[in-house]
C-alpha cells in the first residue's frame, strides 16, 4: 500500500511538474508577444485595420485671357451612415428631426429616410448610403443636420470627396484645354494645357486615416485630415473666349456644308504670338455628321501645305536677290514636264506670260516651279538652308507632347531626286503642321520677326503671379525690310485680284493665301486622292491685328468646289469681320462711367485709397471672386472661399467695422 501511495504521489509530482513547464512556456510566450513581438504585432493589426488614404488636392482653374472659366474642378461629395457609431440616447432623440431634415434638402418623404436610418440601426450597417452628388453647399448642410453635426464619432457620419473636372463652356476648345486620366493599366496620361502644366495645376495631395469598419468599408478616424490637401495654381490661357466662339462656329459651319472629314483654325495675336482662338474639329466616322474636338490637328498634323508654301519661293527668291516680282515668265499652256512627271495649273490653258508677283497671285504653279527651279537647279542646297534658316525644318518646340515633325527634303539625303526641288516650289514632298505655316505668315504680317505661338500667359495663386510667361522670337528677321514689304503687298494683291478675290470687301482689308493640295494620290493607285483646303495670312492687312489659318481635309468634291478660296476662305472672312464688326468700338467712349458695373467701380475706388484709409468692409456681391478675395487679402483679413465665379453672398455685411480677427465667408455663383 505504501508503494502504491508512492507511486501515485510520484505521478501527482510529474504532472504537477508538467503543468509547471507548460505554465512557464505559456508566460514565455506571451512575455515575447507582449515584448519582443508585440510592435510588430500591434503594427500589423493596425496595417490591417487603419489605413492612411489619399485626399486629392483640387486642381487649379484654367482661365481664358479675358477672365472666363475654361476648365474648374467642383467636388463631389457623397454621405454614408455608421449606424452602429451613436449612442442609443442619441439617436432615439435625433433620428426624426434628421430625416425631416434629410427629406426637405434631397426631396424624398421623411417616412424613407427614418425608415432606412432605422433598419440600418437594426442591422448594425455601418456603411449605409444615404446621398451622392452632393455639392459643396448640400455637404455643408448636411453636415449641420441633428445627429450629423455630433461628428464621426459620436454622429455615425462618413464623408466621402472626389472631385469632377468641368469645362463651364462646354466643348469649345476642349482639346487644347486637354485632361488629365489615369489608363486601365494605371499609367498617367493627358493631353493638352491639362496635361502640360500638371504640375502647376494639380497641387499636393492631403491625407486622411480611416479605419476598417467591415470588408471594402473605411471610416475616417478622426474630423480632421491628417494632412491637409493644398489647391494647385490658376493657369490663365492666351484663349479669348468670345474669338474662339467665332472661330469655332465658323469652321463648323464650312465643315457641314461640305461634309468634310475634319478641319482646324487658328487665330493669332500678330506682334505677341498669343493664340486667342484654336479650333480642331473632326467626325468620329466616315458616316457621321456629327463633330467633335478629338484631336489637335493644328499642332499634330504634319502634312503637305500645297500652295500655302509658295510664300516661301518668294522670300528666298527675293531675299537672295535671285529676281524681282516684275520678271516676266511663260506658264507655257499651264503644263511643265519634269523627267516625266507634269506640273500643272488648276486653270487650264495656264495664264500666259505673267509677271512673278502676278503668278504668285493666281497661285500658278508653273511659274512658280521655273521661277525655283531656273534659280536654285545648280545649287539646291541654298534653296533648302534658306527654309532652314527660317525654322521650318524643326518643330516649334510647344509645350504639348504629340506636335506634328515636319519633314522638308535635304540634297544630301538619300530620298532627293531629280524632282525634289520642282515639286517643293508648289508645297509637295515637304511635310509642315498648320501652326507652322501660321507662323511663317504671321513673321510677314510681324514685319518679319518671327515669334513662337503662345497658349499660357501666366500661372496664378489668386492675385499672386507665381510664374510669367513672356513673348518668345523664334527669329528676329525672316528677311530683309524691303523683301517683307514686297510680300504684304503680293499678299494682300491675292485678296484683291488673285485666287482669293472672292473674299474681297472694300470695307475691310485682308490678305493672305488659298492652298489646295492633293493627299494620298500616289496611294492604292490614286483611289485614296483626296483635297486639302486651305488659306492662311492675317487682317487688317495695312496694320495688322491678327493672323488666322484655316485647313480643311477632305471637303466634298461633287460640286467641284474643293478649292482653298471657296472652302476655307469663307471661314478666314467670317471670324476677321465679325472680329472687328461685332465687338463693341472703342474708337470712342463717352460717359464710361456710368457703364462701369457698381462693384467693379468700388473695386477701383478701394484700391485708390491707402490701407489705411478703409475702415469698413466693402460691398463685394457682384464682384469676380479672385478679385474680391485680393481686395480683402491686402486689408489683412481672412477669406474662405465657396464655389467658383462672382461674389453672390458675404458672411460680414458691406458697412461692418473691419475685424481682423473674423474669417469673411464668400459665396460664389
Amino acid at each position: 500500500m505504501a508503494i502504491e501511495d508512492k507511486h501515485i504521489s510520484y505521478r501527482i509530482y510529474l504532472v504537477a511538474f508538467c503543468i509547471f513547464i507548460m505554465a512557464m512556456a505559456i508566460t514565455f510566450k506571451l512575455s515575447k508577444i507582449q515584448w519582443v513581438e508585440g510592435p510588430r504585432l500591434r503594427e500589423l493589426a493596425k496595417k490591417e485595420t487603419v489605413k492612411s488614404f489619399v485626399i486629392p488636392a483640387n486642381k487649379g482653374n484654367i482661365y481664358s485671357a479675358d477672365g472666363s472659366l475654361l476648365a474648374t474642378s467642383i467636388p463631389n461629395y457623397k454621405i454614408r451612415f455608421d449606424a452602429v457609431a451613436p449612442k442609443e440616447i442619441a439617436f432615439e432623440k435625433n433620428v426624426k428631426p434628421l430625416a425631416d431634415s434629410l427629406s426637405k434638402l434631397l426631396g424624398k418623404p421623411s417616412s424613407f429616410y427614418l425608415s432606412e436610418l432605422k433598419i440600418a440601426r437594426t442591422n448594425k450597417n455601418r456603411y449605409l448610403l444615404v446621398a451622392r452628388d452632393l455639392s459643396y453647399t448640400q455637404y455643408i448642410k448636411i453636415k449641420s443636420f441633428p445627429l450629423f453635426n455630433l461628428g464621426a464619432n459620436k454622429g455615425g457620419i462618413i464623408v466621402e470627396q472626389e472631385t469632377i473636372r468641368e469645362h463651364p463652356i462646354g466643348k469649345i476648345a476642349e482639346r487644347t484645354i486637354g485632361y488629365e486620366r489615369v489608363k486601365p493599366n494605371g499609367e498617367l496620361d493627358g493631353k493638352g494645357i491639362e496635361w502640360s502644366f500638371r504640375k502647376y495645376l494639380n497641387g499636393k495631395d492631403g491625407k486622411v486615416l480611416k479605419q476598417k469598419i467591415a470588408k471594402g468599408q473605411w471610416k475616417p478616424i478622426r474630423d480632421i485630415n491628417e494632412v491637409d490637401p493644398q489647391d494647385g495654381y490658376d493657369v490663365i490661357s492666351t484663349i479669348d473666349v468670345y474669338i474662339q466662339d467665332i472661330a469655332h462656329h465658323a469652321l463648323l459651319k464650312q465643315l457641314k456644308e461640305f461634309k468634310a472629314e475634319h478641319g482646324c483654325v487658328v487665330v493669332m495675336e500678330t506682334k505677341t504670338g498669343k493664340i486667342r482662338a484654336i479650333s480642331n474639329l473632326g467626325k468620329l466616322k466616315e458616316s457621321d455628321s456629327t463633330y467633335f474636338e478629338t484631336e489637335n490637328y493644328a499642332i499634330k498634323e504634319s502634312h503637305e501645305p500645297g500652295s500655302t508654301f509658295k510664300l516661301v519661293d518668294m522670300i528666298a527668291l527675293l531675299d537672295d536677290n535671285k529676281i524681282d516680282t516684275s520678271k516676266v515668265y511663260d506658264s507655257k499652256g499651264g503644263i511643265i514636264d519634269y523627267r516625266g512627271n507634269k506640273v500643272r495649273d488648276s486653270h487650264e490653258g495656264g495664264y500666259g506670260k505673267i509677271s512673278l508677283a502676278r503668278g504668285f497671285e493666281v497661285s500658278s504653279n508653273t511659274i512658280m516651279v521655273q521661277a525655283v527651279y531656273e534659280n536654285y537647279k545648280n545649287n539646291p542646297e541654298e534653296f533648302v538652308d534658306r527654309i532652314d534658316r527660317m525654322g521650318l525644318n524643326k518643330p516649334l518646340g510647344l509645350p504639348f507632347k504629340g506636335e506634328g515633325k515636319p519633314y522638308i527634303p535635304q540634297p544630301n539625303d538619300k530620298h532627293w531626286s531629280a524632282i525634289s526641288l520642282p515639286w517643293m516650289a508648289f508645297g509637295y514632298g515637304v511635310s509642315v503642321t498648320p501652326l507652322q505655316t501660321l507662323t511663317l505668315y504671321n513673321a510677314v504680317a510681324n514685319n518679319g520677326e518671327m515669334v513662337k505661338p503662345q497658349f499660357v500667359s501666366e500661372i496664378k495663386e489668386w492675385n499672386k503671379t507665381i510664374k510669367k510667361y513672356d513673348k518668345q522670337v523664334i527669329n528676329a528677321k525672316i528677311c530683309s525690310a524691303e523683301t517683307n514689304k514686297k510680300l504684304k503687298a503680293v499678299l494682300e494683291n491675292v485678296v484683291k485680284r488673285g485666287t482669293g478675290s472672292k473674299l474681297y470687301s472694300k470695307d475691310f482689308s485682308m490678305a493672305g493665301k488659298t492652298g489646295t493640295a492633293q493627299a494620298n494620290y500616289g496611294k492604292n493607285g490614286g483611289s485614296d486622292k483626296h483635297y486639302i483646303s486651305s488659306f492662311v495670312g492675317y487682317f487688317p492687312a495695312d496694320n495688322p491685328k491678327f493672323s488666322c489659318i484655316v485647313v480643311v481635309h477632305k471637303p466634298n468634291t461633287s460640286g467641284n468646289n474643293y478649292y482653298g478660296a471657296d472652302v476655307a476662305g469663307p471661314v478666314f472672312k467670317r471670324i476677321a469681320q465679325k472680329i472687328f464688326t461685332d465687338s463693341p468700338s472703342t474708337n470712342e467712349i463717352k460717359n464710361l462711367n456710368k457703364k462701369i458695373n457698381p462693384q467693379e467701380k468700388a473695386f477701383d475706388e478701394y484700391y485708390a485709397k491707402s490701407q489705411s484709409e478703409i475702415k469698413v468692409i466693402p460691398n463685394l456681391k457682384g464682384m469676380s471672386g479672385m478679385d474680391a478675395v485680393a481686395l480683402l487679402e491686402n486689408l489683412k483679413l481672412k477669406v474662405k472661399v465657396i464655389g467658383v465665379g462672382k461674389v453672390k453672398k458675404q458672411s460680414v455685411q458691406p458697412g461692418e467695422a473691419l475685424d481682423k480677427n473674423k474669417t469673411i465667408i464668400l459665396e460664389l455663383s
